[in-house]
């Protein structure tokens, strides 16, 4: 599987712009293996989460991206930075192939199983079940991460947590029932800390 050149090159910069600009608290980057495959799934709070993301671990995330930003002069660039288009309004079987081919070669996926932004008052907006059909075909851990804070320029009010690795045993719709309580239990943790 080729390397991403453009993720490569991208990284140290997008990295040192979110240190000096929004000043990210990153806890339990350690959560992450170092060399297996993992998928990290979280809530969806902002356009910039993908940056934050990719601002916080130095191993390669492959995003699983709406297929909208693979349209004009927007394909080359999303192409070379390793995102997998998703259809959002059917099932996408190419891209969960996609994605279970780099799990299988120990690489990162990245996912945000709200499926968009949440722009609601909910705490967050019910999970779609790629990521754990992914975990199961692979037999490749999920790492839950929480998002919390906003986006303001110097205000260290950014955070990021990666939880603990989980394993995907049961059904499908139990599992991701059950990841979605992790985050949500996560995130009315937090809230309540404020």
């Amino acid at each position: 599987m080729k390397k991403n050149i453009l993720y490569i090159l991208i990284r140290p910069i997008v990295t040192i712009l979110f240190k000096i600009f929004y000043r990210p608290k990153i806890k339990g980057v350690n959560n992450i293996p170092k060399s297996d495959g993992v998928i990290l799934a979280g809530n969806h709070t902002n356009n910039l989460d993908c940056a934050l993301l990719i601002s916080s671990t130095k191993r390669q995330i492959h995003f699983l991206a709406k297929i909208e930003l693979f349209k004009g002069f927007k394909k080359i660039l999303f192409s070379n930075l390793g995102l997998i288009p998703v259809d959002r309004s059917k099932k996408n079987p190419e891209a969960i192939r996609a994605s279970i081919e780099y799990l299988n070669s120990n690489k990162v996926i990245g996912i945000f199983p709200e499926g968009t932004i949440n722009r609601t008052n909910d705490v967050i907006l019910p999970f779609k079940k790629g990521a754990i059909k992914m975990a199961k075909e692979t037999n490749k851990k999920i790492v839950p991460f929480v998002i919390t804070g906003k986006y303001k320029i110097f205000k260290n009010d950014l955070q990021i947590e990666f939880l603990k690795p989980i394993k995907v045993n049961g059904n499908i719709e139990n599992e991701n029932k059950r990841l979605e309580n992790i985050i949500i239990d996560k995130l009315e943790v937090n809230h309540e800390d404020i």
